[in-house]
């Protein structure tokens, strides 16, 4: 399985932040214009953007999509695109203006029987998103937390055609503390599908270590801290994994 490095762009009121573990009143912001940053990246020789709208994971509903659209249409390169994505009329309006994934999380769980109707109408341009905190879901931009598993939920949701996942471990996730790699390990050996490793990225060896699970489902990884606080580039990051 191909190994995809996924730099990551977390939209707020327009600029560049990231969180600490999802907290609102945690936030850093690295630049304020998405386009520049998602060019830096481009430029550097990424072949994905991963985009997370902060202010529609909240709100419930797309509100950074000038942004990704501006990424999509501006740039050579492939965007997948989540944050509050809850309804079919958001879906079709990313993937019908260019962009190659939407990402469903929360609506994942509390809607399953929509999920799946996205599914088997989209295929495998819809993701699913899991964020985990303690082996359990968290929803609603990790606001709250449910009493579902998030293998469990993971099962279903392939069982219902999804091909694709993003799974984060919450608590890794903006610390540089490397990811949980037992955790990423057995959702995708529990899903048997391909799985995007979130959270956690410190080093160009944690991307090594993820790389040689990429036989169990391991399929890439999204770096968001480490870029911004320069452990390493992205074109580092695509080097040391075509070193391997």
């Amino acid at each position: 399985m191909a190994f995809t490095i996924y730099p990551a762009i977390d939209m707020l009121d327009g600029k560049c932040v990231r969180l600490l573990q999802g907290d609102y009143d945690k936030q850093t912001i690295y630049g304020d214009s998405p386009l520049d940053m998602a060019t830096n990246f481009v430029n550097q020789g990424a072949e994905w953007i991963h985009l997370v709208d902060l202010d529609g994971a909240k709100a419930g509903r797309r509100i950074n999509d000038k942004h990704v659209l501006d990424i999509k249409n501006n740039l050579d390169v492939k965007v997948q695109i989540g944050g509050g994505i809850r309804s079919e009329e958001d879906i079709a309006y990313y993937l019908e203006n260019g962009v190659d994934r939407v990402i469903l999380g929360s609506i994942a769980m509390k809607d399953p029987a929509f999920t799946k109707k996205m599914l088997e109408k989209y295929g495998n341009r819809i993701v699913i998103g899991i964020d985990a905190k303690d082996g359990y879901v968290a929803t609603e931009g990790w606001i709250e937390t449910s009493d579902q598993k998030a293998e469990t939920l993971g099962k279903l949701m392939a069982e219902y055609g999804a091909e694709v996942f993003i799974f984060t471990d919450i608590a890794t996730d903006g610390t540089l503390s490397g990811p949980n790699f037992a955790a990423v390990a057995a959702f995708a050996e529990a899903t048997g599908k391909e799985v995007i490793s979130s959270g956690g990225v410190s080093s160009l060896k944690d991307i090594r270590i993820l790389k040689t699970y990429a036989e169990r489902g391991i399929g890439g990884v999204i770096i968001g801290k480490a870029l911004y606080t320069n452990q390493f580039t992205v074109k580092e990051a695509l080097e040391e994994v075509k070193s391997w």
